[in-house]
């Protein structure tokens, strides 16, 4: 049994963690910056920020994530705080494709993403119950 632990918390944290590394490079792969007005420099500088933000934030938590599944002994407090961070923000991920989907222009996309996000969420929502349960 902790082997499939940790193996699905590897599974949502590596996945979480190559997101936010892909995600650095996302505006230059669809040219994001071509869609805004040259001389909106401020929104540019905004749009990089956010992006960078998130990115690093997706790779710090799931870094942080493995460091509190794999680390003994556990801290029960902190990693019942990290993992609800984490299935708060893959659930909102997950609701937005639904609602707002994105790579609408290709299915392959669109609904891969979907299931990525809902695997993610997953992995993590299973591994907070879990710990939850556990005493």
């Amino acid at each position: 049994m902790k082997v499939l632990l940790k193996i699905v918390a590897s599974i949502g944290s590596i996945i979480s963690i190559s997101f936010g590394i892909w995600h650095f490079f996302v505006p230059a792969i669809w040219n994001w910056y071509s869609y805004i007005d040259k001389t909106a420099t401020e929104l540019i500088i905004a749009v990089r920020a956010i992006n960078i933000f998130f990115s690093l934030s997706l790779v710090l938590l799931g870094i942080a994530n493995l460091i509190a599944l794999f680390k003994t002994p556990r801290e029960r407090f902190s990693l019942i705080v990290l993992l609800s961070v984490s299935v708060v923000l893959w659930a909102t991920r997950f609701v937005l494709q639904i609602i707002y989907p994105q790579g609408s222009q290709n299915p392959l996309l669109q609904y891969g993403m979907l299931f990525i996000f809902l695997l993610v969420w997953s992995c993590f929502l299973i591994l907070l119950i879990l710990v939850l349960i556990r005493k």
